[in-house]
Formats: C-alpha cells, sequence, structure tokens
C-alpha cells in the first residue's frame, strides 16, 4: 500500500508539473512575440520622421547581402515587421492600445492561448491555387517580355513582381501586391508577375536573383524595389519611376508663355486644375503616354497665384478641370470636367485632341502618325500639305483658318517649311508648274510610296480657298483624282537639338538611379554595370597610353627643317589646303554662292577692276591662305568694270558703308577696287574692308595730336592714289576681327536682284 501510494503521489506531482508548464507556455505565448519599438531602440513618442530614419539606417546594417551573420535574416524581418505597424497609423494605435501587431491577431486565430501560423498549414499546397486566380493574366513569358512589355514601357512604366511556389515571403506580401495591383491598373500602368519555377530565364535576365523581387520597368529601364512592401512604399515607387520634368506648373506669371509656346514646341498643350498640391499620378502617367505629341502643364487651384487663370477660365473649383489648347492661347479646343477622372475618359479626350488643327511636319514620327499608310478603305486618310516658307505668315495663318473651318474625319491638314525639308518637297513639287508657296492632296500607300496631286499656288484669298474646298468634296467622291505616284523621302528631325536637351536629362536620372542601386543592390546584381565601366575605362587608358607612346615616337624620328616664313601669314592656323579656291561672283555663281548660302556660311569676295585684277589676286590669296582651313568660309571675286551697277546698289542699302569718296568729292567716281566684302547670305548682312592709308605714321607725339583731324580728313583720299599692291596690306588684321565677330555689320532687306549683276 505505501509503495502504491508513493506512486500515486509522484503521477500527481508530475501531472502538476506538467500543467504548471503548459500555464507558463499559454501566459508567455498571450503576449506579442516582439515589441516593434524595442526592435527599432525608439521611444512610443517617436515620430514618423524618426522611425523612418531609424529603419533605414537598420535595414541597411541588418540586409541579409550586406550582414552575414546568422541571424541577420530573422532581425531583417523582425525590423520591417516593426516598421510596417509603426508607420501605420491604424495599426501602431491598435498596437498601443491592445498590444497587437495588427488588426487582427497576426499569426493566426488564437486557440485555447496559442497562436497558429496559418500559412504553415496551407503552404505550399494550396498557395499556387490562391495566386493562380488573380495572377494567370498577369504571368509574363520571355519571348512576350522582349517583344510587348519592352517597347510598351516607353509609353507607361511596368510593375513587375518575381515569385516562386516555395516561398514564404511572397505569400506574406500577396495582399499588398494585390491591392496595389489592382489599383495601379486602373490608371494605367503595367502590371507583370515572373515566376522562378516557369521562367528562370527571364529572371536571370532582369537581375532578380531572390524571391520575392519587385521591380519597376520604364523605357527599357529596370528599376528595383528596395523598401518594407507597403501600399503607400509602392505608391511612392511608381511615381519615382516616371522623368521628373513631364509636367509644368503653371500660374498667372508663366501662363501666358506656356500657352504661347504651341508654334514653338509644335504641340497641343494640356492644362489640368485641380485642388491638390502635388501633381496627380494619374495625370503623370498620361503626360509620359503622350510626351510626343502634346505639352502638360498643372495648375494648383490652391494657390493665390493662380487666382487670375482660374477666373480667366472660369475654372468650377469643385472638381478636376482638364483644358486643351491649340493654335488660340486665349480660348481652349476642348474642356473636360468630373469629379472622378478615369483613365479611359482621359485617354479618348486625349486622343482626340492629338494634333494641332494644322500641324507643321517636324519629323517622320509626326508625320507617320498624322498621316497614316493607307490600311484598309474605310480607315483611309488624305493629308492636305502646305508648301510654304518662314517668312509666310499670312499664309499660314489663312491656311489654319481653312483648315479649323473644314475639319474632316478623313483628312488632316499638315504644312512644312521648303528649307527645313528640302527633299520631300523637292518630291512633291517636281511635276508641278505652280509656284511656292502651293497645296497639295495626298495619301501615303505602303513602302513609302505616296499618290498626290497638286491643287493650286497659295496665298489664302477666297479664290484659293474655294478650289480648295471644291477639291476636297471632289476627292471625297472620287479619290483617283490623286494621279501622280512617287516615294517619299524620310522627313528630317527639325527638333534633333530638343532631343540632346532631353538625353542630357534622361542620363541625369539614369545616373541618379544608378546611385541608388550602387547603395541598395548586393555585387551580383551590379557586376554588369561594374563590368561596363571597368571596360570604358581600361579602353580610355589604353587609347591615352599608346597615343603618348606614338606621339613620343614620332617626335624622336622628326628633325627641326627651316621653314620660310612670310610677313604675310597673321593667323596659326593650319590650313587643310595648299591653295585658295578663288571663284568669280557672276550671273551663273550668284544663287549658289550667296543668296542660297548655307547658314554659318561667309563668302568673302574681292572687288577688282581688270587693270588691277592680277595683282590684287596674288595679294588677296597671300592674305587670306592662313584662313582656308575653316569650311564656312569661301572666297570670290567681283568685276567691279562689269557689275558696277550691283556694287552701287549693295552699298545703297547699307548708307554707313558707302566710301567716304563719294561724300568729300560727289563729282569724282569712286574707286572700288580693293574693297573687300563679307557676304552673309542667310541673314543678309555684311562687313566691309576699306582700304586703308598706310604712310609713314612716326611723327612726334606734339604733332599727333594736332595733326590727327587732318591724317584722317586726308586718309580716305589717299586710298585713291594707292598702289593696288598696297590696297590689302591689313586684310590679315581684318579677317582676324571678322571671325572674332568684332566687326560692325551692315543689314539688308533683300540682296539685289540677279538683273543689277548680269551685264546688259
Amino acid at each position: 500500500m505505501a509503495d502504491c501510494r508513493t506512486s500515486l503521489s509522484r503521477g500527481a506531482l508530475l501531472l502538476l508539473l506538467l500543467l504548471f508548464l503548459l500555464m507558463l507556455l499559454g501566459s508567455s505565448r498571450s503576449g506579442p512575440e516582439m515589441d516593434p519599438y524595442r526592435v527599432l531602440g525608439l521611444s512610443r513618442s517617436a515620430s514618423p520622421t524618426e522611425i523612418k530614419k531609424v529603419y533605414k539606417r537598420l535595414a541597411k546594417e541588418w540586409h541579409p547581402d550586406k550582414n552575414k551573420n546568422p541571424g541577420a535574416e530573422d532581425m531583417f524581418i523582425k525590423i520591417t515587421k516593426s516598421y510596417e505597424i509603426l508607420s501605420n497609423e491604424d495599426k501602431r494605435a491598435n498596437y498601443d492600445r491592445y498590444g497587437q501587431l495588427d488588426d487582427t491577431q497576426p499569426y493566426g486565430p488564437r486557440r485555447d492561448n496559442f497562436y497558429f501560423d496559418e500559412a504553415f498549414f496551407n503552404f505550399p499546397f494550396d498557395a499556387r491555387s490562391q495566386r493562380e486566380f488573380s495572377e494567370g493574366r498577369h504571368a509574363l513569358r520571355f519571348g512576350q517580355y522582349l517583344k510587348e512589355v519592352v517597347p510598351d514601357s516607353y509609353r507607361r512604366p511596368y510593375l513587375i513582381k518575381v515569385t516562386s511556389d516555395w516561398c514564404f515571403s511572397c505569400i506574406h506580401i500577396e495582399p499588398v501586391w494585390k491591392d496595389v495591383a489592382q489599383e495601379m491598373e486602373a490608371l494605367g500602368v503595367g502590371v507583370g508577375v515572373v515566376d522562378v519555377g516557369y521562367e528562370r530565364r527571364l529572371a536571370n535576365h532582369l537581375g532578380a536573383h531572390r524571391t520575392p523581387s519587385i521591380l519597376g520597368l520604364v523605357s527599357g529601364r529596370v528599376s528595383f524595389f528596395h523598401y518594407a512592401v507597403a501600399k503607400e512604399h509602392l505608391l511612392q515607387f511608381v511615381e519615382d519611376l516616371l522623368p521628373q520634368r513631364l509636367v509644368e506648373r503653371v500660374n498667372d506669371r508663366n501662363q501666358a508663355q506656356f500657352l504661347s509656346s504651341w508654334h514653338e514646341l509644335n504641340k497641343p498643350h494640356v492644362l489640368l486644375f485641380d485642388q491638390v498640391p502635388t501633381v496627380p499620378l494619374l495625370f503623370r502617367l498620361t503626360a509620359f503616354a503622350y510626351k510626343d505629341f502634346l505639352q502638360f502643364g498643372y495648375v494648383d487651384q490652391g494657390l493665390a497665384e493662380t487666382s487670375h487663370l482660374q477666373k480667366k477660365f472660369n475654372i468650377n473649383t469643385y472638381a478636376p478641370t482638364m483644358l486643351v489648347f491649340k493654335e488660340s492661347a486665349d480660348k481652349p479646343a476642348d474642356i473636360i470636367q468630373a469629379k472622378d477622372l478615369k483613365r479611359p475618359i482621359v485617354d479618348e479626350f486625349i486622343s482626340n485632341n492629338k494634333f494641332l488643327s494644322a500641324p507643321r511636319l517636324v519629323h517622320q514620327k509626326l508625320f507617320d502618325e498624322l498621316c497614316p499608310v493607307k490600311q484598309f478603305h474605310r480607315r483611309r486618310k488624305f493629308c492636305v500639305l502646305l508648301i510654304t516658307d518662314e517668312e509666310d505668315a499670312d499664309g499660314r495663318q489663312a491656311f489654319l483658318t481653312f483648315a479649323s473651318e473644314n475639319t474632316k474625319e478623313v483628312v488632316r491638314f499638315a504644312y512644312v517649311y521648303q528649307r527645313l525639308q528640302q527633299p520631300l518637297c523637292d518630291v512633291l513639287m517636281h511635276n508641278s508648274a505652280l509656284s511656292l508657296p502651293q497645296v497639295l492632296i495626298l495619301e501615303r500607300r505602303s513602302a513609302g510610296k505616296v499618290l498626290f496631286k497638286a491643287v493650286s499656288s497659295w496665298n489664302g484669298s477666297e479664290e484659293d480657298k474655294l478650289q480648295l474646298r471644291e477639291e476636297l468634296d471632289t476627292l471625297l467622291r472620287d479619290p483617283s483624282i490623286l494621279t501622280h505616284e512617287s516615294t517619299l523621302p524620310e522627313l528630317n528631325n527639325e527638333f534633333a537639338s530638343v532631343f540632346v536637351i532631353r538625353w542630357i536629362y534622361a542620363s541625369y536620372d539614369y545616373l541618379s538611379e544608378v546611385m541608388e542601386d550602387i547603395l541598395h543592390n548586393n555585387w551580383r546584381e551590379m557586376m554588369p554595370l561594374l563590368s561596363l565601366i571597368f571596360s570604358a575605362l581600361f579602353i580610355l587608358f589604353g587609347t591615352v597610353v599608346v597615343q603618348a607612346f606614338s606621339d613620343s615616337s614620332e617626335d624622336k624620328q622628326m628633325k627641326p627643317k627651316p621653314k620660310e616664313t612670310t610677313a604675310s601669314v597673321t593667323s596659326s592656323r593650319a590650313p587643310k589646303k595648299n591653295f585658295v579656291e578663288v571663284t568669280e561672283l557672276t550671273d551663273i555663281t550668284y544663287m549658289s554662292n550667296l543668296v542660297r548660302l548655307r547658314p554659318g556660311h561667309l563668302n568673302i569676295v574681292l572687288v577688282l577692276s581688270d587693270a588691277s585684277k592680277n595683282l590684287l589676286l596674288s595679294k588677296f590669296a597671300k592674305e587670306v591662305y592662313s584662313f582656308t582651313g575653316s569650311e564656312t568660309l569661301h572666297f570670290s571675286f567681283l568685276n567691279v568694270d562689269k557689275h558696277l551697277e550691283w556694287i552701287c546698289s549693295l552699298l545703297d542699302q547699307a548708307p554707313d558703308a558707302a566710301p567716304a569718296d563719294e561724300d568729300d568729292e560727289p563729282d569724282r567716281k569712286a574707286d572700288y577696287s580693293g574693297f573687300v566684302l563679307a557676304l552673309n547670305g542667310h541673314k543678309k548682312y555684311l562687313c566691309l574692308f576699306r582700304p586703308v592709308y598706310t604712310g609713314d605714321e612716326h611723327r612726334s607725339s606734339d604733332d599727333e595730336g594736332r595733326n590727327r583731324s587732318r591724317d584722317e580728313h586726308r586718309r580716305s583720299s589717299r586710298c585713291r592714289s594707292l598702289q593696288p599692291h598696297h590696297k590689302l596690306d591689313r586684310l590679315g588684321l581684318w579677317m582676324e576681327r571678322l571671325l572674332e565677330g568684332s566687326l560692325p555689320r551692315y543689314y539688308l532687306s533683300a540682296w539685289p536682284g540677279l538683273n543689277r549683276i548680269t551685264p546688259k
């Protein structure tokens, strides 16, 4: 009996001990597993700014890719979870009040004082089945990514998640990802999912070597998301993907400049009026999608400096308003207003106002969009094209008025400048006997071919408008009136300089993202970039070393040779030719050497006579020989005995350039031989060199002041008596001042006509 009692007492003692241990275990699990304030090392009164700052520091310190401590991964998860709780006002308040890590029990439902992680029981068997419904249509394949997603990323950004079936963290971020993906897709952002188990090649191509990974794609460039997976962080990440200079801030001070720049940029302008201080993400995404066709501006209605602008266009302050301005800066061409603007509505509104009423064809992309190639009979488009020049403002305005009054679905209006699109105009005007400006109607076909017909010359008169309207009516009934066929060349890109500026801005944005990646990415992801940088440095260093050795060897082999110097060489510029090419300015070379001279080019013309021709040409060649290395300088001579009427007509338009001899002695005939004219055919101005008397100027200082005025009066009269070989003595110094831009310029209204230079 004693043994039996002893065994019972021992059993009861063990049972009590087991119950006590279970109670301790239950009490230890009844509270939260971690204290987010303690994990981040913050007090309960910490501000959101302090929380964010501490989180960034700890996340970099405990990131598993940088910290090789065995417990770094667990610590990083705790830091991330703590930040998710404390950065959300509702979750933080819930924790401060009830001690819970989430609105509900974060580790699963409570069962008898124990917490169970439901993901543990469901994973991985039904994890994929839970994701298939939401992610099936977003799944990406390698070929689809290269052919569709990358080209489309130049119109809209993409948000891509890299996941796998055996990934616990992927399930943890799934609710946030699903919420953000739905919201971003409604705004026009592309969404994609890459399953590493099926698309390992695509994941390696993107540089995603761990799961889960979230990345953004815009304009073919990949950027990784490095922060905690929270909705506000993902939204900010998408905004940071877009270029920073898409939308201009408009107020009362700069509104006139913004709206009047339509002619300069050749684009319609869009203004959005709204109450929020930051530009809405929907508007920024729209601006990115249509950046090649429209210019976008944003007006904050809450600012005092926009009140005049709101009154001017009678803006309703209770709903966002979008205005489109075309050729008129005072009256919007179209308007839309709604309390909740959706992306399909905005896209339809922008697409209907993508072009000006009569835009200028400045590059091939605009031509392809405005006048598309005919694909089907019902989708054919006819283009009414005005070929004109920059000076015909009245004709362009009349054409614009006609285009605004005769809008049709199948007819588009446009104009080109002949000087800037010379190859296109040569093809279209080849068989036309009409003078410039003129109007043509064309229809584009495949392989660059076009059917066209020249309508009439265009000066904007009522007769021209009536004739063009009749031709359009006939065209809509019978398109076979387009009888001429030709192949068009590709248009010149007139906005090449603007694209260079955009390239500089894009390079700046790219360098900023590279610096951000250096701070967050691991070395494996940075290897392609580092390899490119070191390769470029190696090539540069090797080129410099080879060039240095080659220069030193050439210096050793070269021996100094005596070189003959002449007093006429006044410049250190090395000429590219061993001769001076001087052509005569006649009626044959008049157009090419003067009137149609390319912008930035000068024609240096020596005026001579039959008697002084050989001597002055020889002296002129010696003086300008050192300047023949410049490709913008052309050299000619003009015979004053043949073309005296032309040079008199030229100097009559520039009174300051007239010789002093004519003013002092009007009865005596002026001698123009030895004059040199620098003519700029494009800007229509000239610089003049007159022969200067260079006699003995060594005199005493007392006599110098007394005789200065008398010498200046006599200098011009002595020029006539100069020997021909002395008339060009100071031409080299004058050429130096010409290239420096310090010479006076005499601007002309127009060059003398060809009849002035043609001998009668």
